[in-house]
């Protein structure tokens, strides 16, 4: 059997700066069945400069007269607010994690002991933030949007050299939400052949197909957004999963990954019973009398197949009947 999809429900800033929405996103995820919940920790100042843009689809979602930084800024949780999740998560008996944005958010997530760390698609050209996260030597997930293999190739130099001994690699198209036409799914097992480490799929399409069709191309980690509420204001919701979505994607993941198998071809134990059913066998095509020659013409091949194979054809051709046959009736020799 294979390894586990691990799942990665992504609440990232869904929760709107309000701890209360954070916890309910985290009862949504631990009742779909996710692996881990996801944020993201950063302290606003020091990730986004005063005079940073939004991206268009940040426009579409949010007012259009507040800068990057005020958006962002609204959608903070404090350092104590994810002690306070982290806590919450560990009642719920379900992983925490959080994307750091900014040193301080490292350190300060290095004291709640994840089991492993996210580098965001945004950060895979920051040559310090990638030494800080490989020098706490924790398992790492690196996502790839608006990555070249060129990127893909030099973070993981980076992170390799500094301390990561587990990379797994998550291909990832960063557009809110991404086009069909954008999602490449192919160049996932590309990074693999490259590379030679694990690779997942960070989702943003619309939808649950992409995901589960990744699980089918070897994914083994999958990322999706998810809200309470695809109709809240914020940058993310119009993106993400409602609760219902979440879970049949958690469902169907679930079903391909067990229906995958181990790849060896053998009668499965389900259909055994219905060969004899559906298969063939060796039959009188008219009425024959013992010792008469069995021949093409007295013989036909019909169902069920609990009598000789049709591959032995030519075996029974020639031989004389050892008894009588009923039109139908099953040959023996």
């Amino acid at each position: 059997m294979n390894k586990k999809v691990f799942i990665i429900a992504e609440a990232g800033v869904n929760h709107n700066g309000d701890i209360n929405i954070a916890k309910r996103l985290v009862d949504v995820a631990k009742d779909a069945g996710v692996d881990a919940i996801k944020f993201q920790t950063f302290i606003s100042e020091k990730v986004v400069s005063i005079n940073a843009p939004k991206a268009e689809y940040q426009n579409k979602n949010t007012s259009s007269k507040e800068t990057q930084l005020d958006m962002v800024k609204k959608l903070e949780l404090s350092f104590d607010e994810f002690i306070e999740l982290n806590e919450y998560c560990k009642q719920k008996n379900i992983e925490f994690l959080s994307t750091a944005f900014d040193f301080d958010s490292i350190d300060f997530l290095s004291g709640l002991n994840m089991k492993r760390w996210k580098v965001p698609s945004g950060d895979i050209t920051n040559l310090p933030y990638l030494i800080k996260i490989a020098k706490l030597e924790k398992p790492i997930i690196l996502s790839t949007g608006m990555s070249t293999m060129e990127d893909i190739e030099s973070a993981i130099l980076i992170l390799k050299e500094n301390g990561s001994q587990e990379i797994t690699i998550l291909h990832c198209t960063t557009e809110y939400p991404t086009p069909f036409s954008d999602v490449n799914l192919k160049a996932m097992n590309t990074i693999k052949n490259e590379f030679e480490l694990p690779v997942g799929y960070s989702d943003h399409t619309k939808g649950i197909e992409v995901p589960i069709a990744a699980v089918s191309l070897g994914a083994t980690v999958i990322e999706k957004h998810f809200t309470l509420d695809r109709m809240m204001e914020g940058p993310d919701h119009k993106a993400s999963l409602e609760p219902n979505e979440l879970k049949a994607m958690v469902d169907g993941i679930r079903n391909i990954e067990v229906a995958l198998g181990d790849g060896e071809k053998r009668i499965a134990e389900s259909e055994r019973k219905n060969m004899s059913i559906a298969r063939k066998s060796i039959i009188a095509k008219v009425n024959i009398e013992k010792g008469e020659v069995l021949t093409e013409k007295n013989l036909t091949v019909k169902r069920p197949g609990n009598g000789i194979s049709p591959m032995n054809w030519y075996q029974v051709i020639g031989k004389k009947a050892v008894k009588d046959f009923k039109e139908d009736e099953l040959i023996e020799l």
